[in-house]
């Protein structure tokens, strides 16, 4: 394609195949993932200071993150990616559920809840029938319940509860 590739990296990353397989590397000084991948700030300037055109955020860290994609466009660069409201969309499973529905792609029975009891979390998993997927609308992992809906509202507190109460039961 003919198109010059830079790459970032933290100390630790060096000798990482992204570094080694780009025309040009920048390291970010830090020690952690928060002062070096996830710092926006200096993600721009690696990017201006190489004269990149645009920037692909790769896999994980800021790669589904609204705001760094927004941060890109407004720094003037190309975001190579779905458009910030696509990722902020993407990020709520609720409303990505809405979207890919209104898209006519087939959806599995499931129901929202907003606020969840351990006797409306049993009573929803009894209108879709069991097993269940219980799933934050914000993020996080879900947890399947083959026969015990009250024991999946007992086990949720990383994903409906850290969501604040926002998510779905998928069967």
């Amino acid at each position: 394609m003919g198109i010059a590739t830079a790459a970032v990296y933290a100390d630790q990353d060096r000798d990482a195949p992204h570094v080694r397989d780009a025309d040009v590397a920048v390291a970010l000084a830090g020690r952690s993932a928060a002062e070096t991948y996830l710092d926006v700030e200096k993600l721009i300037a690696a990017a201006r200071r190489v004269g990149a055109d645009a920037v692909h955020p790769g896999y994980g860290f800021l790669a589904e993150n609204a705001g760094f994609a927004r941060a890109v466009i407004e720094a003037g660069l190309t975001w190579v990616g779905p458009s910030p409201e696509s990722i902020a969309a993407m990020g709520d499973k609720i409303e990505a559920k809405r979207l890919v529905a209104q898209a006519g792609v087939p959806m599995l029975p499931g129901q929202e809840l907003d606020g969840v009891s351990p006797d409306g979390l049993t009573r929803a998993a009894a209108a879709i029938g069991l097993p269940v997927l219980i799933k934050a609308a914000g993020g996080g992992g879900g947890r399947r319940h083959a026969d015990r809906a009250r024991g999946g509202h007992a086990a949720r507190g990383g994903g409906v509860g850290a969501a604040g109460g926002r998510g779905g039961l998928r069967r």
